[in-house]
C-alpha cells in the first residue's frame, strides 16, 4: 500500500534507473527527486528537472537528504536543508554542464578547458565542505574560494550575478531592495575594479655571482636606497657566497631569500634603487700569492644597482643579470652606488673579472597577511624579512621594538710613525654593565643570525677611511641601561705574518645619566690611543674617560683635546620603550618637580607624536593626576593637553592607537571627578565660539569632542558607582546646558568670515560619535530628543557655505547609521528632522551621492513586509515627505547628459541606481492604505495627473536595459515585481478619474506605452532562460508578462469609444507584444486587434490606417531585430495571430467587413513571409544572391502590392548597398535608377532622408544621375551611361551651365572611347529552378535566369549555387519536375546554361559595325532566352540518325530584362516548339558557314596572330565531310522518298542544297587564304586538306569551279577585302565575341555535340538529358591528335578558370557574308562568267603560329561526363559550341566539324534566322589590294591564352579595299548583293558607294 512519506522527501539518484517496470520513472545518475509516497522498497515521485512526469523507482537507488517542506499537501515545495553554498554549487554546476558542452561544439577551446579546471576545483572544494571536518576559519576560506570561482564562471558564461552575504546566496525577499542593491554593487565593483594595494613588498632571491676568477668567499649586501634623499630606507639583507659564487647554505632558503616589507605606494618610484654591495673575504690584494698571508680580510669587491621602477613593468623578473662595477679608487667605495646612479663614469668601471650578479626579483602587492596567504609556498620554505629603517608608516599598538641602528661612518687616523698610511679595521663589541660582552646582538642584516662582534672591511693604505656600514643592535630594554659599545682599531699588516695590531679604541654609552638614550644623529668619538697589548677587558678603567668630542667642550683635558684622531658613527633608535626626549621624561616625572608642571604641560605640543603614543597610558595618567592635584590651577592646561593627544590619534600614522585609548578609558581611567572640569571647560569654549576671532584652537577642541565625551561619561559612571548616583540631576542639567550652548552656536549664521561656519562644520562632523556615549547614561528617547533639537537648530537656508551643507548632510548620514537610529522609538523621533534636511537637499539637487546613501540606510532598516505599526507610520511619513521629490530627482538625473570620465560615469550610475533602489524599497513597503492615502491626498485632478505621468515616466526609465548591468537579473526581477504591483494599484485611479468626460489621452497613452515596454523586456522573456532559472522565476514571481497583458486588456475594454484615440497608434506596440511566444499572453491580446479593426471600420468605413501601421511596425521589428531571438520563431508566433488561433480570422469572418479584413490578413501574412526570408538572409555574413533576391522581392512587394513609397525607397538603397558590396556595379546602377525615376527635374525642396541632405529635387536627381553613370562605368555598361550623360547635359544646357555641360560632354566622349578601346566580357546566362518547400518563399518552386559573373562557367556557377544552398540536391536532368518534387520537404536545384535572344536585331544585322559595339546589344536588355533538347521521333535509323533527330526548343520570357536590378529574374512564361530534322540541318549548316566566314575574315585582316583556329575549323569540316558528313544530309533529305513524303519541305530542301554549295565555296576560298598564311611546318597538313577537299567536292557532286571562279567576286563586308571605316572590323573584335560555356565533364552534350565523322555511331547512341553521355568515333580522335601534332600546343583543361572569355569565344554576329545560292552559282558556272581571283601575297610579317592564345580542345581523356570526380550536375541543354575560335565539346573538341554532323547551330545560334536573303543579282568583279605594312604588334608579347593578346590590341585601320591578284587557284565567293557597290571594270579601278549608317540609338532610360 502506498503511504505518503513524512521525512523521506528529497534525494539524489546514485545509480541510473531505466524505468522498465510499469509506471516506472526513468532516472539518470545525479538527478534530484522529490518523493511523494513509499511502498515496500519503492518510492513514487518525480525528478525535479521534469516535475510533470511522476512514476515509481527503487528506494535503493536514492540517497536521501535532509529537506524542509513548505505548503504541505498537493502543492508542497521541498527545500534541501544543506549549506546554501552547497545548494548553489550543485545547481550552478548543473547549469554549467550543459553550457560547457556547447563551448566544445562552438570550438571555444580555451574557455572550455579553463571551465573544466574550475569545475574540478569546485568539486574538490565541495567534497571538503561536505566532509565537515574543517575548522571555522578554514571553512570560511573554502567558501570564499568556492564563491570566487562560481562568480568567475558565471561571468565567463554570461550568467547572472548572484547577491551574497557571507558567502551565502541572499533571497531578495528577505532583505530590503537598497541592501540588495548594495550587495549587487559590491560584487559588481569587486569584479570590475580591483582595489589598489597600498602596501607593497619586494621579494629578492640571490641565485649566483658569475665571475671568471673568483676563488674567494664573498658577502653580498642588499638594501634599498633613496637617491632623492641620499639615504638608505631599509635594513640590509646579508648573505654569504662560497668560492664558486653560489649561496653558502642552499638548503636554508631564508639565508638567500628575503622579503623587503612595508613599502608604501610613494616608494615605488624611479629614484628608489636596489643596491648590492659585494665584499670579498681574503687577501689584502686580489692578485697576491696564496702563501703571502694567511689572515683573511674583508675587502671591497663590487657594487650593482637597479631602479625599482624597472620592476613595475612586469610582475616577475626571473634571473636578472646585474652588472657589477668597481670604483677606480677605494676611497670612493662608500659612495660607489651613488656614483653608479648618477652615472659618474669616471669614478667607476666594470670589475676586472667582468662579474654579473644573477638575482630573481618580484614585486608583491597587498598587506603582509594577504601575501602570506597567496604566496604560502614562499613562507613555507623560509624567507627572511627585511624591514624598513625605523617605524613603518603606521605604528601598531603592542608592537615591541628596541632596535638601535649604528652606522660606522668614517675615521681620521695618524700615520703612527710609518711612512705609508695604515690599513685600518674596526672591530665592534657590545659591553654590558658588568663589563661582559653581550652575545648575539650585532646583526649584519636579515638572512644572517646576529653575531658577537663585527669586523669592518679594510681599505688599503688609507688614514681617512669611510665605511658607511649599517648595523642593527636589537638589544633588550633591560640590558640597555649601563651598556656601551666599544670600537677597536687595528692596523692590518700585509707582511707574511699578517698581524692585526691594536692602536686605539673608542666607546659610546647607550644611555645618558638622566635616563635618556643616546640621541639620534652623528657622533664624533674620541679615539683613545693604546698599546698593541693593552687589555681592554676591564671597562671600568676607560669608562671614566670622555667618549665624544662634544663632551669635551666644557672640560679642560688638553691632552685629549689635542688629539687629531676621530671616529664618527651615526645612531638611530627605533624603540617602543625608550625615549630620547627630555621633556617627555620631565612630564612623566612631574611629581619630582612640581614647579615644572606648567612648563611641561606647555611643551607637550612640541614633543614628537611617536614619543607620546609610546607612553600613551603613562601620559594620560600623568594628565589626570595633575587635574586631580589642582583642577583650578591646571584644569584648562590639562584639557588642552588632552585635546592635543586626542587629535594626535586622528593622524593616520597613529590612528591605530585609538583602541589603546579606548581600552585606557574602559579599564585604567580613574578620574571620577574629572567630568565636572571637562564639561565646564568645554562649555566655556563653546560659549566663546560666536565671539572669538581666531577659531583654530576652538576647532581643535570640537574635533576632539568624541573622546572628551567618552571621558565625561566614564568619569560620571565612576562617580555614580562610588557615590551611588549622587548629583544625577545636576549632571543632566550640565549636559542640557552644554547642548543649549551648542544649539545656540549652531543656529548662528556666518556673517562675512567663514570661521564660524568652519567651526560649525567641525562640530557636526564629530557630533554623531557622541550619541553612543550619551546612551550609556540617558534613555533612548531622551538622547533622540536631544539630537533632534540639536540637528533641528541648524539654519535651513541653502545659500550658506556649500562645505557646511555637505558636512551637515554627512552628520545626518552618520546619525542614520548610528546605533541611536536603529531603535524604532528613537527613529520615529529623528525621522522628521532627517527627512526635512534630505528634502531640502534633493530639492536643490545638491550632494546627491550623500542623499542616496542616507536614503539607502533609512530603507535598509525597514525590512520587507514588516507590518509593525511603527514601520507603517514611518512609511507614512516618508511617502508624504519624499515620494514626490524622489521621482523628480530620478527624472532629473536620468535626463542629464552623462559625464564623460569613466570614474565620474560610474559615480553617476551609482547614484541613479541607489535612488532607484530607494524608490523601489518605498513602493514595496507601501500597503493598500498607503496608496489610498497617497491618491486621496491630491487636491485636484491636475495634481493626480502630473503624479501619474511622473511615476509612469520613471517606471519606463527603470525598465531601460542600461539601468542596471546586464547580469543583474535578480535586481531587474525585483524591480519589475514592484512596478507591476504599483501599476495595478494606480490603474484603478486611472479608471476612476480619467475616463468618460474626464478622459485624458496623454496619461492613458503613457500607461499603455509603459505596459508594452514592460512586457517586451529582455529579462522577462522566460523562453530564453535555462529550465532551472525559468522554474525559479515562475515559482517566485509567476509570468509577469501575462499579468500585465491581462491588465492591458482590462484597461482597453474600459476605454469604450475613446479607443479611437489609440487607433492606429497602439497597433505597433500591441503587435510587438503579440509577437512574444507566450500562448496566454497572445490569447489575451488577439481580441484587441479585432476590436481595433472593428472601431476603425465604424469610424472610416475601412481600416487602411490599421493596415499601414501594421505593415510599418512589422518592417521596423524585422530591421531592428526585435521579438524572439530567431526570426523563424517570430514568424511562427505571428501566423497564429492571423491563422489557426481561436482566432482573429474566425472573428473577422463573422463581421460585415469580412472581405477587407481577410484581405488585410492575407497581405500581412505575405509580407511576413517576405520579411522572414529577408531576416533569415540578412543573418548571413557575406553578400550572396539570396540576400539580393529577397531584398528585390520585398522591394517589389512594397511597390506593387502595398504602394508604400518610403519603404520602397529604403529597400532600393538597401539593395544598392548589397550590390556595391558584391561589386555588381551594373545592377547597382539599375537599382538606383528606380529612385531616380521617381524624381523630377524640379526645384521642389526635399527633406533630409537616409544619407541625403536637405536639398532640391533637381540637386538630388543630378547627384543620382552622376552616381548611376559612375556605376554604369564601373560595370562597363557604357552605352547606358551615355544616355544618362545626354539627359543631364540637356539640363545643364537649358540652365546655361556650360562648365558642367563641358564636363558632361567630356565624360560622354570618354565613355565612347571605352566602348571602342576596352575589353568587355560577354557573360553567360543560366537557368536555375528552385524546387521544394524548404526554399525561401521568394524562390520556392520558381525558375529564374541568372546573369553569370565574369569568367564564370557552368561548373563554377553550379558550385556557387550549391555553396549558397548547402542543403540543396542537384537534379541530374533538364526535364520539368513533377508535383512530388514541388511539394517535397527538401531543396532541389536544376541548373543549365541558356542562350540569350537579343531584343534588337537592327544593330546586330547592320554591316560594318565593330564587334565592340555589337557585343553590348547581344547581352543587354535581354527578355528572352532559349535552350534546346534533342530527341528522336519515330523509328530511329541506325544507318543515318539525322533522319529522325528532332530538337525541342524552349524559350523563356522573363518578368524583367537582364541585366536589371538583380542578377537574376523570374521566368514569367515559357514557350516550347519542335524543330524538324531538316530545319535542324539547315540551322547547323548556316552556323558553321558563318563560323568559317568569320575565321577567314579574321585571318585575312591579320587579327589572328595564330592561324591554328582556321586550320582546325577547316580540318574539322573537310575531314568530316570526306568521311560522310554532308552526304548524310543528302542521304536523309535529298532522296526521292523524303521529297514525296514531305512536299511542304521543298523550299527547305532547296535551301539546304544551297548551303552545302555555299559551304564548298567558302572552304575553297578559306583554303586559298590558309595557303597564304600557313607556316612551313603545317604545309603537309594544308596539302592533305586540299586533297580531302577535292574528295569532298566529288562526294557532293561538284566537279570544278575553275571555269567560273574568276568571275565570282567575293565580298567581305567586315573583313577582307573591304574594311569599314572604324578602327577594327566587328568580326575581328574579340570583344564582340560570343562567350559560350565550355564543356565540362559534367556538361550535357545538348546540341551540336556530334562529329560528322561519326554520324552513324552517334545516331546509334540515344541523345538523352539524363545520361548526358555521347560517343565519338576514333576518327575524330585521330584527327585531333594529328592536328595537335601539327600545331604544337597541348590541349587545355576543360574547365580552366584562368581562361579569358574571348579565348573561348567567336563572333556570333549575323552573317554579313553575301553568298549566292547554289542555283545561281550553277548558272554562273554554266555561263562561264565567274573568274578566279588571284592568290593574295603573303604578308611581310606573320605571327608565330605556335603561340596563338586560342585554347585548344581538351584531350581525349575523360570524355565521358560520368568520369568526373564531382557529382554529375545537370548539363545544359544549351551547351553549345564556343562560337569562336574553337569548340570545346568533348566529342567535337579539336575538330571544327562542318556542323552538318552536329546540332551545332548554337555555336552562333543567336544569329541564325537573321541571315540576309540572297539577292539574285550578280555584281561585277572587284579588285582587291593587300596592304604592304605589317600588322602592328604590341611591344610586349603576352603569354599564350592571354586575355590581353586578343582584347587590348586595337587593330591597325585598314584601307577600304584590298586587292587580290587574279590567279586561277583558289575559288572566289560571290558578293553579298544587299550592299550597293558600283564597279567600274573598264578602268580597273573600284569605286564604292557607301550606304550611310545611322548611329544606333540606345534604349531610353526608362527601359534601362
Amino acid at each position: 500500500m502506498w503511504i505518503p512519506t513524512e521525512h523521506e522527501k528529497y534525494g539524489v539518484v546514485i545509480a541510473s534507473f531505466r524505468g522498465t517496470v510499469p509506471y516506472g520513472l526513468s532516472l539518470e545518475i545525479g538527478d534530484t527527486v522529490q518523493i511523494l509516497e513509499k511502498c515496500d522498497g519503492w518510492y513514487r515521485g518525480f525528478a525535479l528537472k521534469n516535475p510533470n512526469i511522476k512514476g515509481i523507482f527503487p528506494s535503493s537507488y536514492i540517497h536521501l537528504k535532509n529537506a524542509c517542506v513548505k505548503n504541505k499537501g498537493q502543492f508542497e515545495m521541498v527545500i534541501p536543508t544543506e549549506d546554501s553554498v552547497i545548494t548553489e554549487m550543485t545547481s550552478t554546476l548543473r547549469d554549467w554542464g550543459t553550457m560547457w558542452k556547447q563551448l566544445y561544439v562552438r570550438n571555444e577551446g580555451d574557455l572550455f578547458h579553463r571551465l573544466w579546471h574550475i569545475m574540478n576545483e569546485i568539486l574538490d572544494l565541495r567534497r571538503q565542505v561536505l566532509v565537515g571536518h574543517l575548522t571555522h576559519d578554514r571553512m570560511k576560506d573554502v567558501k570564499r574560494h568556492i564563491t570566487a570561482r562560481l562568480d568567475w564562471g558565471n561571468e565567463q558564461l554570461g550568467l547572472d550575478l548572484v547577491p551574497r552575504k557571507e558567502y551565502a546566496m541572499v533571497d531578495p525577499e528577505d532583505i530590503s531592495i537598497t541592501e540588495l542593491y548594495r550587495l549587487m554593487e559590491h560584487r559588481h565593483r569587486k569584479k570590475d575594479t580591483p582595489v589598489q594595494a597600498s602596501s607593497h613588498h619586494l621579494f629578492v632571491q640571490m641565485k649566483s655571482l658569475m665571475c671568471s676568477n673568483l676563488g674567494e668567499e664573498l658577502e653580498v649586501i642588499f638594501s634599498l636606497f633613496d637617491s632623492k634623499e641620499n639615504r638608505p630606507i631599509s635594513e640590509r639583507f646579508f648573505l654569504r657566497l662560497n668560492r664558486n659564487g653560489l649561496p653558502k647554505s642552499p638548503e636554508k632558503p631564508e639565508r638567500h631569500c628575503s622579503l623587503f616589507v612595508d613599502l608604501g605606494s610613494s616608494e615605488l618610484r624611479k629614484d628608489i634603487y636596489i643596491t648590492v654591495h659585494i665584499i670579498r673575504i681574503g687577501r689584502m690584494g686580489a692578485g697576491e700569492k696564496k702563501n703571502a698571508c694567511s689572515v683573511q680580510y674583508r675587502r671591497p669587491f663590487g657594487c650593482a644597482v637597479l631602479s625599482i621602477a624597472d620592476l613595475l613593468t612586469g610582475e616577475t623578473k626571473d634571473d636578472l643579470i646585474l652588472k657589477v662595477y668597481m670604483c677606480n679608487t677605494e676611497s670612493e667605495w662608500y659612495q660607489i652606488h651613488e656614483n653608479i646612479i648618477k652615472k659618474l663614469n669616471a669614478r667607476y668601471n666594470l670589475t676586472g673579472s667582468n662579474a654579473g650578479l644573477a638575482v630573481s626579483l618580484q614585486l608583491l602587492h597587498g598587506d603582509i597577511e594577504q601575501i602570506r596567504r597567496e604566496y604560502s609556498s614562499v613562507f613555507t620554505h623560509g624567507v627572511s624579512i627585511t624591514r624598513k629603517l625605523g617605524f613603518s608608516n603606521i605604528i601598531m599598538p603592542g608592537e615591541m621594538r628596541n632596535d638601535l641602528y649604528i652606522t660606522i661612518e668614517r675615521g681620521e687616523f695618524e700615520k703612527g710613525g710609518k711612512s705609508v698610511a695604515r690599513n685600518v679595521e674596526v672591530t665592534m663589541y657590545i659591553i654590558d654593565t658588568n663589563g661582559q660582552n653581550l652575545k648575539d646582538f650585532i646583526s649584519f642584516g636579515s638572512g644572517e643570525p646576529p653575531a658577537n662582534e663585527f669586523h669592518s672591511f679594510v681599505l688599503y693604505h688609507n688614514n681617512s677611511p669611510r665605511w658607511s656600514e649599517l648595523l642593527k643592535l636589537p638589544i633588550p630594554v633591560d640590558k640597555f641601561r649601563g651598556s656601551h659599545i666599544r670600537f677597536e682599531f687595528r692596523h692590518c699588516s700585509t707582511k707574511e705574518k699578517g698581524e692585526k695590531k691594536l692602536f686605539g679604541f673608542s666607546f659610546v654609552p647607550l644611555m645618558q645619566e638622566d635616563g635618556r638614550t643616546l640621541p639620534d644623529g652623528t657622533h664624533e668619538l674620541i679615539v683613545h690611543k693604546c698599546e698593541e697589548n693593552t687589555n681592554l677587558q676591564d671597562s671600568s678603567r676607560y669608562l671614566r674617560l670622555p667618549f665624544s668630542k662634544a663632551s669635551l667642550l666644557g672640560t679642560n683635558n688638553q691632552a685629549i683635546k689635542a688629539t687629531k684622531e676621530s671616529f664618527w658613527i651615526t645612531s638611530f633608535l627605533c624603540s617602543t620603550k625608550l625615549t630620547q626626549n627630555g621633556d617627555m621624561l620631565d612630564l612623566l616625572k612631574w611629581r619630582t618637580h612640581p614647579d615644572k608642571i606648567t612648563g611641561c604641560l606647555s611643551k607637550i605640543k612640541e614633543i614628537d607624536g611617536s614619543e607620546i603614543v609610546k607612553f600613551l597610558q603613562d601620559t594620560l595618567d600623568t594628565l589626570f593626576g595633575i587635574l586631580d592635584e589642582n583642577s583650578q590651577k591646571y584644569g584648562s592646561k590639562v584639557f588642552d593637553s588632552l585635546v592635543h593627544i586626542i587629535n594626535l590619534l586622528q593622524d593616520s600614522k597613529f590612528h591605530h592607537f585609538k583602541p589603546v585609548m579606548d581600552t585606557y578609558i574602559e579599564s585604567h581611567f580613574a578620574g571620577a571627578l574629572a567630568y565636572r572640569d571637562l564639561i565646564k571647560v568645554l562649555k566655556w569654549y563653546v560659549d566663546r565660539i560666536t565671539e572669538a576671532e581666531r577659531q583654530e584652537h576652538i576647532q581643535e577642541v570640537l574635533k576632539a569632542q568624541e573622546y572628551i565625551f567618552k571621558y565625561i561619561v566614564q568619569s560620571r559612571r565612576l562617580f555614580s558607582l562610588a557615590t551611588g548616583g549622587q548629583n544625577e540631576e545636576e549632571f543632566r542639567c550640565c549636559i542640557q546646558e552644554l547642548l543649549m550652548s551648542v544649539r545656540f552656536f549652531l543656529s548662528q549664521e556666518s556673517k562675512g568670515s567663514g570661521a564660524l561656519s568652519q567651526s560649525q562644520a567641525v562640530f557636526l562632523s564629530s557630533f554623531p560619535a557622541v550619541y553612543s556615549e550619551l546612551l550609556k547614561l540617558f534613555d533612548v528617547r531622551e538622547v533622540a530628543n536631544l539630537v533632534h533639537d540639536t540637528l533641528g537648530s541648524l539654519p535651513t537656508i541653502m545659500h550658506v557655505d556649500d562645505s557646511l551643507q555637505a558636512v551637515k548632510l554627512q552628520c545626518i548620514g552618520k546619525t542614520v547609521e548610528s546605533q541611536l537610529y536603529t531603535n524604532p522609538d528613537s527613529r520615529y523621533i529623528l525621522l522628521p528632522v532627517v527627512l526635512h534636511h534630505l528634502h531640502m537637499h534633493l530639492q536643490e539637487q545638491k550632494d546627491l551621492i550623500m542623499c542616496a546613501r542616507i536614503l539607502s540606510n533609512i530603507f535598509c532598516l525597514i525590512k520587507k513586509n514588516s507590518s509593525e505599526k511603527s514601520v507603517l507610520e514611518e512609511i507614512d511619513v516618508i511617502v508624504t515627505s519624499l515620494l514626490d521629490i524622489l521621482l523628480r530627482t530620478i527624472l532629473e538625473i536620468t535626463s542629464r547628459p552623462q559625464p564623460s570620465g569613466s570614474a565620474m560615469r560610474l559615480q553617476f550610475q551609482d547614484v541613479t541606481g541607489e535612488f532607484v533602489a530607494c524608490l523601489l524599497s518605498l513602493l514595496r513597503q507601501m500597503t493598500d492604505r498607503h496608496y489610498q492615502q497617497l491618491l486621496d491626498g491630491f487636491g485636484t485632478k491636475e495634481e493626480l495627473r502630473d503624479f501619474l505621468l511622473q511615476i509612469f515616466t520613471v517606471f519606463r526609465i527603470l525598465i531601460r536595459p542600461e539601468m542596471f548591468p546586464k547580469d543583474w537579473t535578480v535586481m531587474r526581477l525585483v524591480a519589475n515585481n514592484v512596478i507591476i504591483t504599483t501599476v495595478l494599484y494606480l490603474s484603478d485611479a486611472l479608471r476612476k478619474n480619467f475616463l468618460n468626460e474626464n478622459f485624458d489621452y496623454k496619461i492613458w497613452d503613457s500607461y499603455f506605452y509603459l505596459a508594452v515596454i514592460f512586457i517586451n523586456q529582455l529579462c522577462l522573456q522566460l523562453e530564453m532562460f535555462t529550465p532551472s532559472k525559468k522554474k525559479k522565476v515562475l515559482e517566485k514571481y509567476g509570468d509577469m508578462r501575462v499579468t500585465m497583458g491581462c491588465e492591458i486588456f482590462s484597461m482597453w475594454q474600459n476605454l469604450g469609444e475613446h479607443k479611437l484615440h489609440f487607433i492606429p497608434a497602439l497597433i505597433g506596440p500591441f503587435l510587438e507584444v503579440t509577437l512574444i511566444p507566450q500562448p496566454d499572453l497572445r490569447n489575451v491580446m488577439i481580441p484587441i486587434f479585432h476590436d481595433m479593426m472593428d472601431w476603425e471600420q465604424r469610424r472610416s468605413g475601412n481600416f487602411k490606417q490599421v493596415e499601414a501601421k501594421l505593415i510599418d511596425k512589422l518592417d521596423s521589428l524585422m530591421s531592428e531585430g526585435k521579438g524572439d531571438e530567431t526570426y523563424r520563431e517570430l514568424f511562427n508566433s505571428i501566423i497564429p495571430l492571423f491563422g489557426p488561433y481561436p482566432s482573429l480570422l474566425k472573428k473577422i469572418e463573422r463581421e460585415t467587413w469580412r472581405e477587407s479584413g481577410v484581405s488585410l490578413i492575407a497581405t500581412v501574412t505575405r509580407l511576413m513571409e517576405r520579411l522572414l526570408d529577408y531576416r533569415d538572409c540578412m543573418k548571413m555574413g557575406e553578400v550572396d544572391g539570396k540576400k539580393i533576391g529577397c531584398t528585390v522581392s520585398l522591394l517589389n512587394f512594397y511597390k506593387t502590392e502595398l504602394n508604400k513609397e518610403e519603404m520602397y525607397i529604403r529597400y532600393i538603397h538597401k539593395l544598392y548597398d548589397l550590390h556595391l558590396k558584391a561589386q555588381n556595379f551594373t545592377e547597382a546602377a539599375y537599382t538606383l535608377l528606380l529612385y531616380d525615376e521617381l524624381l523630377e527635374w524640379s526645384d521642389r525642396p526635399l527633406r533630409e532622408f537616409l544619407t541625403y541632405p536637405m536639398q532640391t529635387e533637381w540637386q538630388r536627381k543630378e547627384y543620382l544621375h552622376l552616381t548611376i553613370i559612375q556605376n554604369f562605368d564601373r560595370g562597363k555598361c557604357w552605352e547606358n551611361g551615355i544616355i544618362l550623360c545626354r539627359k543631364i547635359a540637356e539640363q545643364y544646357e537649358s540652365y546655361y551651365d556650360y562648365r558642367n555641360l563641358s564636363k558632361m560632354r567630356m565624360m560622354e566622349a570618354s565613355l565612347y572611347d571605352k566602348i571602342m578601346d576596352q575589353q568587355r566580357l560577354e557573360p553567360e546566362f543560366f537557368r536555375v529552378g528552385f524546387y521544394g518547400k524548404k526554399f525561401p518563399f521568394f524562390l520556392r518552386n520558381k525558375e529564374f535566369v541568372c546573369r553569370g559573373h565574369d569568367y564564370e562557367r557552368l561548373e563554377a556557377f553550379q558550385q556557387r549555387m550549391l555553396n549558397e544552398f548547402p542543403h540543396a540536391i542537384a537534379m541530374q536532368h533538364a526535364n520539368q519536375p513533377d508535383e512530388t518534387i514541388f511539394q517535397a520537404e527538401a531543396q532541389y536545384l536544376q541548373i543549365y546554361a541558356v542562350t540569350p535572344i537579343p531584343e534588337s536585331q537592327e544593330v546586330l544585322q547592320r554591316e560594318g559595325i565593330p564587334d565592340n559595339i555589337k557585343s553590348f546589344y547581344k547581352v543587354n536588355h535581354i527578355w528572352r532566352f532559349r535552350y534546346d533538347r534533342p530527341f528522336h521521333k519515330g523509328t530511329k535509323d541506325k544507318e543515318n540518325e539525322f533522319k529522325s533527330l528532332w530538337v525541342e526548343r524552349t524559350s523563356l520570357i522573363l518578368v524583367q530584362s537582364l541585366p536589371g536590378i538583380s542578377r537574376w529574374f523570374e521566368v514569367e512564361k515559357r514557350e516550347v516548339v519542335e524543330m524538324s530534322p531538316l530545319e535542324n540541318a539547315i540551322e547547323v549548316l548556316e552556323n558553321k558557314n558563318q563560323q568559317l566566314k568569320t575565321l577567314i575574315s579574321q585571318c585575312q585582316t591579320r587579327q589572328m596572330q595564330n592561324i591554328n583556329p582556321l586550320t582546325m575549323c577547316l580540318n574539322g569540316v573537310i575531314d568530316a565531310a570526306v568521311n560522310g558528313g554532308v552526304s548524310r544530309y543528302q542521304e536523309a533529305f535529298f532522296v526521292k522518298e523524303y521529297i514525296l513524303n514531305h512536299p511542304e519541305d521543298g523550299e527547305k530542301i532547296t535551301r539546304l542544297r544551297e548551303l552545302m554549295l555555299e559551304q564548298a565555296q567558302i572552304l575553297e576560298f578559306g583554303l586559298a587564304v590558309h595557303e597564304k598564311f600557313v607556316p612551313q611546318d603545317m604545309r603537309p597538313l594544308h596539302k592533305k586538306l586540299v586533297d580531302q577537299f577535292f574528295v569532298m567536292k566529288s562526294s557532293l557532286g561538284i566537279q570544278e569551279f575553275s571555269a567560273c571562279i574568276q568571275a565570282s567576286p567575293v565580298h567581305f563586308p567586315n573583313g577582307s577585302p573591304r574594311v569599314c571605316r572604324n578602327s577594327a572590323p566587328a568580326s575581328m573584335s574579340p570583344d564582340g565575341a560570343r562567350v559560350i560555356p565550355r564543356r565540362s565533364p559534367l556538361s550535357y552534350p545538348a546540341v551540336n555535340r556530334y562529329s560528322s565523322s561519326s554520324l552513324s555511331s552517334q545516331a546509334s547512341a540515344e541523345v538523352s538529358n539524363i545520361t548526358g553521355q555521347s560517343e565519338s568515333s576514333d576518327e575524330v580522335f585521330n584527327m585531333q591528335r594529328m592536328l595537335f601534332n601539327h600545331i604544337g600546343d597541348g590541349p587545355l583543361p576543360r574547365s580552366d578558370p584562368n581562361l579569358s572569355a574571348p579565348d573561348k569565344a567567336v563572333n556570333p554576329t549575323p552573317s554579313s557574308w553575301s553568298l549566292d545560292s547554289g542555283k545561281e552559282a550553277k548558272n554562273m558556272l554554266d555561263s562561264g562568267k565567274l573568274l578566279s581571283p588571284p592568290v593574295p601575297p603573303r604578308p611581310t610579317q606573320t605571327a608565330s603560329p605556335a603561340r596563338h592564345g586560342t585554347p585548344l580542345s581538351p584531350s581525349p581523356a575523360g570524355r565521358s561526363p560520368m568520369k568526373g570526380s564531382m557529382q554529375s550536375f545537370t548539363p545544359s541543354p544549351v551547351e553549345y559550341h564556343s562560337s569562336g575560335l574553337i569548340s570545346n565539346s568533348p566529342v567535337l573538341s579539336g575538330s571544327y566539324s562542318s556542323g552538318i554532323s552536329s546540332l551545332s547551330r548554337c555555336s552562333t545560334s543567336e544569329t541564325s534566322g537573321f541571315e540576309n536573303p540572297v539577292n539574285e543579282q550578280t555584281v561585277g568583279m572587284l579588285t582587291y589590294s593587300v596592304p604592304e605594312e605589317p600588322v602592328r604588334k604590341e611591344s610586349k608579347t603576352p603569354p599564350p591564352y592571354s586575355v590581353y593578346e586578343r582584347t587590348l590590341r586595337r587593330p591597325t585601320p585598314l584601307p577600304h579595299s584590298l586587292s587580290i591578284p587574279v590567279t586561277s587557284e583558289p575559288p572566289a565567293l560571290p558578293p553579298k548583293p544587299l550592299l550597293a557597290r558600283s564597279t567600274n571594270l573598264e578602268n580597273g579601278s573600284r569605286r564604292t558607294e557607301q550606304v550611310p549608317r545611322p548611329r544606333p540609338l540606345p534604349r531610353k532610360v526608362s527601359q534601362l
